[in-house]
């Protein structure tokens, strides 16, 4: 069977994309071309051009234009409304894990950008997701991430915690009571995927009609199966603990003393996580990982549905 590299559909072996995924570039996008740079490429042009990027980062990215009608990808300097992604230099399969987390946390009910893997001419994959920030070419987004609402850098982003996280929220939303079941659940996929790497700058808020939200998720991978040692569980402490995080941690501590979730909400969040375990195993047998990632990815989640207490099947 082939998958669609993109929303990892089942698609027909002629196809090399599902319809759902090409519109969800464009909706009158009709195929997708590989990108004409190698690997190797893709990290000197980034290198290249990153000074003249809005935004940075310590995962190297390029800024483009998706050219409909040709369905093709052009690397730009300004006015782009996708980030391609290439695989970091010292880890490996990371477009792939990206983008197979990202399909999960939809999957769960969190919102996401369009984002998918295309071809590259090296035979390696590169990771693209579509801006939040942009609408059109021109119009910029009202977006700040949480380091900059709390006056930290690039250099402070970890020097925080998951309590000042819901502090954030409680202060800078329009409507908290809306954003934190959102948050409490992100959180909650981001324990159960492995993700340690959530620091202050994988956190924003976005301004639409003059309503204060959480944005779309973005930055979500499993990065327990990256750094294959991984020494943490959480970037940012939760209760001063980043490693050992217990279900009662998670839910009483953290759900219900600092979000101030009601209980029937609470409730609500797990039944839906749990609910959606069976197909976050089918979207790893589906995704672009090598077998023994997929292997290794499906024993992290294991472990971490047991550690919330919810059933695996």
């Amino acid at each position: 069977m082939r998958f669609c590299p993109i929303t990892l559909q089942e698609i027909r072996d002629e196809e090399s994309f599902s319809r759902d995924g090409l519109r969800s570039f464009h909706p009158r996008l009709q195929d997708l071309a590989q990108l004409e740079l190698s690997n190797e490429e893709q990290l000197s042009q980034a290198r290249l051009r990153a000074d003249k990027m809005s935004v940075q980062g310590v995962q190297p990215k390029l800024s483009a234009q998706l050219r409909v009608k040709e369905g093709k990808f052009d690397i730009v300097d300004r006015e782009g409304q996708f980030l391609l992604k290439p695989n970091p230099p010292t880890f490996t399969e990371v477009p792939a894990n990206e983008a197979l987390t990202m399909t999960m946390a939809a999957s769960v009910g969190l919102t996401v950008p369009p984002h998918g893997l295309i071809p590259t001419i090296d035979g390696s994959w590169i990771y693209v997701i579509k801006r939040f920030d942009r609408e059109g070419r021109n119009r910029r987004i009202h977006v700040e991430d949480f380091a900059q609402l709390s006056g930290a850098t690039r250099e402070t982003k970890y020097e925080s915690s998951l309590e000042r996280v819901a502090k954030i929220v409680e202060e800078f939303c329009t409507f908290p009571a809306l954003e934190k079941p959102k948050l409490a659940k992100l959180l909650l996929f981001c324990f159960l995927s492995g993700n340690e790497g959530m620091h202050l700058k994988n956190f924003s808020l976005i301004v639409s009609e003059g309503v204060v939200t959480l944005s779309p998720a973005y930055d979500l991978l499993n990065t327990t199966l990256v750094l294959e040692n991984a020494k943490e569980e959480s970037a940012l402490p939760l209760g001063g603990k980043k490693n050992n995080l217990t279900r009662k941690l998670w839910l009483e501590y953290y759900c219900i003393d600092r979000l101030q979730l009601p209980t029937k909400q609470i409730t609500q969040i797990l039944e839906e996580l749990e609910s959606a375990v069976p197909s976050l195993h089918a979207l790893i047998d589906r995704s672009f990982l090598t077998q023994d990632r997929r292997d290794k990815y499906r024993e992290i989640l294991e472990e971490r549905t047991q550690r919330l207490g919810l059933k695996s099947s």
